[in-house]
């Protein structure tokens, strides 16, 4: 079982935010918000013993504005009698800014053993154009603080695309970037979300949003970069060191179950279409359709239609068809061309 907690508090709203948070909320909101996340918690554990948790996901908003303790007493008690696999994961989204050394000891004795830190930039004019509550330095400064506490599995997300970032700026956010030696980091392409604030200094001319291709080309090196820092890219906008893939989003995206508490989190059980096309996202692993319909009996109707669409697109070099060992089935790959237009093909298929 996959579970997702959301803790949708911020300290400040960024530019380019469209998601559910609260920004500037006082102690005593956060506070009573945690503690109903933990009763939430509990009922949800209490109804579902036969269902070890698998990963564990604190995500946000930012989880690391709040006081955790609460929820993170709850697990521990979790933890006592529950046999956790080996590889079970458990994942605390964190802010820069939040760092402290107090924080990371509670995350730690809490039984967190991944980190993920949102950074979005290391150049100080795109992290004030942004609206990040910190600089590079102190960014950098969380990270050293994050390594020194002997968190082994952590990374950080950056953003690509955003306006006036010139060639040598992003060039130096990604030296700096590999050379931290993450075990992961993501590089979201802005995505112009209306109400924003981005948004709206892009409909009032204040901000020239780069092409997609000036995008794709800035991702372009990112995965470059990363690469000869020895990190993969599994996802279309995922990199990682092997055997540090995200396993909670690896989950999302091979279509397991998942379970989210609190205000604004999604749940995913049963719904088959939605579990199965994503699949295609993973660069390595790709989707098969006949494979997917012998795991979702409902599905079979859709494999014929399923399986034209994807060998035309295959025939237009967006894909790539990879026979199984047995040659009773294929999977689609996404070239790196279909890469940069994933939703495209999985817009068809659904």
């Amino acid at each position: 079982m996959n579970l997702y907690v959301h803790f949708p508090f911020c300290r400040s709203k960024c530019a380019y935010c469209a998601l559910h948070s609260h920004a500037g909320a006082p102690a005593s909101v956060r506070d009573g918000y945690v503690h109903g996340i933990a009763r939430s918690v509990r009922e949800f554990l209490e109804a579902n013993p036969a269902r070890p948790l698998s990963t564990l996901y604190f995500g946000g908003g930012t989880p690391s504005c709040c006081d955790l303790g609460p929820v993170l007493e709850l697990f521990g008690e979790y933890w006592e009698r529950t046999a956790l696999p080996p590889d079970f994961e458990f994942t605390v989204e964190v802010n820069p800014a939040d760092v402290t050394v107090d924080l990371l000891d509670t995350l730690k004795r809490g039984g967190v053993n991944r980190l993920s830190m949102g950074v979005q930039s290391f150049d100080d004019r795109t992290l004030l154009d942004m609206g990040r509550p910190h600089d590079s330095r102190r960014a950098l400064e969380a990270w050293r603080m994050i390594r020194d506490a002997g968190f082994g599995n952590a990374g950080f997300d950056l953003i690509c695309g955003w306006p006036k970032v010139s060639d040598g700026a992003w060039r130096r956010t990604l030296e700096i970037a590999a050379g931290l030696a993450p075990d992961h980091c993501s590089v979201y392409t802005l995505i112009v979300e209306p109400g924003t604030r981005i948004c709206s200094a892009a409909e009032n001319g204040m901000a020239a949003i780069p092409s997609d291709d000036e995008a794709l080309a800035e991702l372009a090196q990112a995965q470059a970069a990363l690469a000869e820092a020895g990190l993969e890219r599994y996802e279309i906008s995922n990199f990682a060191r092997p055997g540090r893939e995200c396993r909670h989003n690896l989950a999302v995206w091979r279509g397991e179950d998942y379970t989210g508490i609190g205000e604004g989190a999604a749940s995913r059980e049963g719904n088959d279409v939605s579990r199965v096309i994503f699949r295609l996202r993973l660069l390595k692993e790709g989707f098969d359709p006949v494979r997917a319909a012998a795991e979702y009996p409902s599905l079979a109707p859709r494999v014929a239609e399923w399986c034209a669409a994807l060998d035309r697109f295959a025939g237009e070099s967006l894909l790539r068809k990879v026979p199984s060992p047995d040659g009773k089935s294929a999977a689609y790959l996404l070239t790196p061309r279909g890469a940069e237009c994933c939703d495209t093909v999985l817009a068809e298929l659904v």
